[in-house]
């Protein structure tokens, strides 16, 4: 993997060496402490010339810039000053990850004309950097190649491979109160990476054993972790789940996680994750082209994961259960068939007209186990669901369905205050008696029109009366638009978001 910066935090001070950045509000350039890293007015001179006016992320470099010993000077464009917020500063940060270029020595000077920003901001931006320095590398053995260089591994290739990571110093006037911040931004980009990683793999490396060990790690964090079989899951009467899995010489399991950091009487928090390590569509199979992307169908299993991971690392204040359901859909002899009927751990049947329709089966056991076992407040279920989604609302929202307001309104704010945001969805009668079937209680389509919405009315069946959402992240967790802080395939959306739910809502 590409070595991650290491982030610290210090008080004002010149800087004598490696690259330095400085940021430079929209019409009223530097602050004192950036022009202290400039006493020749190299930048000042440079903006003109480069019509550099500060725009919000754009760049300008002085190279060995006159009256200082630094190597490089940069200057990132912040914007108006009054519309900086913690999303902004993060942006920034990824704007310097995206211009550090081969630098180890880096000092980035935190101030601006009339504004120090604060130790949350602080840690904002030292977030940013880190979500952008993000590269998913693990299977290369060698560069790219760089013009002129040649194909073999000589002196140069094995630099490369023992080049030491950036060690950034943000410069703050609070670096205290920045470091204490960061702890908990850092514990959020760490479960961020970890659901990016997990998506990433390939498939023929991340089954569903593979994936339930990569959750047995979070044990060192604080959670409780159980992994269930496939012969336990039979004896639960999980056929709805074991159907999808039946194809496949691989494997199923569903993996519990428990973090209990509330007070013990609370009810938990909910989060169900589709995770299809891969999906051919089964006996319905999935067109080859693009099919390789199917290795990103557990991105809501991934994103569960991930949302753990924060949650345990920066020591939330609640009581959060995360259950997944891991399974592989393939093709043999023995993979489900459509037209089968299968019967789901509530009892009720399932008619499977389509055997790539596979993860609303997948999730209505683990909805239905983790709403019977826990009891919990609410439940909010990710998953890569439904290409329907992303014809309605493209891959800049994910879909949300749900049977409360008050939760959909919480979840909604905080996509809107992560940047990982959400469009409510309909739900009604009208959508759910397209999925009455004539051969059991429900078939698992209902139609060409409105498959997102006919998705989230099969998964409304499995939990009872309980608060719950549909996370439909079909769009945003795999192969969405590359921005400031995400130029990776897998996107760990979802982690963010519901971090920033739990934070604002339910922590006590």
């Amino acid at each position: 993997m590409t070595s991650r910066p290491s982030i610290s935090f210090a008080k004002f001070a010149a800087p004598k060496k490696g690259s330095v950045f400085v940021f430079a509000a929209d019409g009223d350039g530097l602050g004192e402490a950036a022009k202290a890293c400039d006493p020749a007015g190299a930048l000042t001179r440079a903006f003109p010339i480069a019509d550099f006016s500060g725009k919000f992320a754009s760049s300008v470099e002085v190279l060995a810039p006159e009256g200082t010993s630094v190597d490089r000077l940069v200057a990132i464009g912040a914007g108006k000053v009054s519309t900086l917020d913690d999303n902004a500063w993060q942006k920034l940060g990824g704007a310097v990850a995206a211009s550090l270029r081969k630098a180890t020595d880096v000092d980035v000077i935190l101030d601006l004309p009339d504004l120090q920003p604060d130790g949350r901001q602080a840690a904002s931006l030292a977030a940013g950097i880190l979500l952008r320095s993000y590269s998913f590398d693990k299977y290369k053995t060698r560069k790219d190649k760089e013009d002129g260089q040649s194909d073999s591994k000589g002196a140069d290739a094995k630099k490369a491979e023992t080049a030491k990571p950036a060690k950034i110093t943000i410069h703050c006037a609070d670096p205290a109160a920045a470091k204490k911040a960061f702890v908990g931004e850092e514990a959020v980009v760490d479960g961020v990476l970890l659901a990016r990683d997990l998506v990433n793999e390939p498939a023929n490396a991340l089954g569903p054993v593979e994936f339930a060990d990569r959750v047995k790690q979070l044990e060192s964090l604080g959670v409780e972790v159980e992994i269930l079989t496939e012969k336990e899951m039979k004896k639960l009467g999980m056929g709805s789940l074991l159907g999808v899995a039946q194809g496949s010489p691989r494997g199923a399991r569903l993996a519990v996680m428990r973090w209990n950091g509330g007070k013990a009487k609370d009810a938990p928090l909910a989060f169900i994750g589709k995770g299809v390590t891969f999906d051919t569509g089964g006996n319905s199979m999935k067109p080859a082209s693009g099919m390789e992307d199917m290795k990103g169908d557990m991105g809501g299993a991934a994103a569960v994961t991930g949302l753990m991971r924060a949650l345990a690392a920066r020591k939330a204040k609640a009581n959060v259960v995360g259950v997944i359901g891991l399974v592989e859909n393939a093709v043999d002899g023995h993979a489900q068939r459509p037209g089968d009927i299968v019967t789901s751990m509530s009892g009720q049947t399932i008619e499977v007209l389509n055997t790539d329709a596979e993860g609303r089966l997948v999730l209505a056991d683990a909805l239905w186990y983790a709403n019977d076992r826990f009891k919990p407040k609410f439940m909010i279920n990710l998953a890569t669901l439904t290409g329907a989604i992303m014809v309605a609302l493209g891959q800049h929202y994910a879909g949300l369905f749900s049977n409360n307001d008050e939760l959909a309104g919480r979840i909604f704010g905080a996509g809107q205050a992560s940047q990982e945001r959400v469009w409510r969805m309909p739900l009604g009668p009208e959508y759910d008696k397209l999925i009455d079937s004539k051969n059991a209680d429900m078939k698992n389509i209902g139609g060409r029109y409105g498959g997102a919405i006919i998705a989230a009315q099969f998964l409304q069946r499995f939990v009872k009366d309980t608060p719950w959402a549909h996370l439909d992240i079909a769009g945003t967790a795999m192969g969405a638009p590359s921005s400031e802080i995400n130029q990776s395939w897998g996107s760990g959306f979802g982690v963010r978001l519901l971090d920033r739910l739990v934070r604002d809502h339910y922590e006590g």
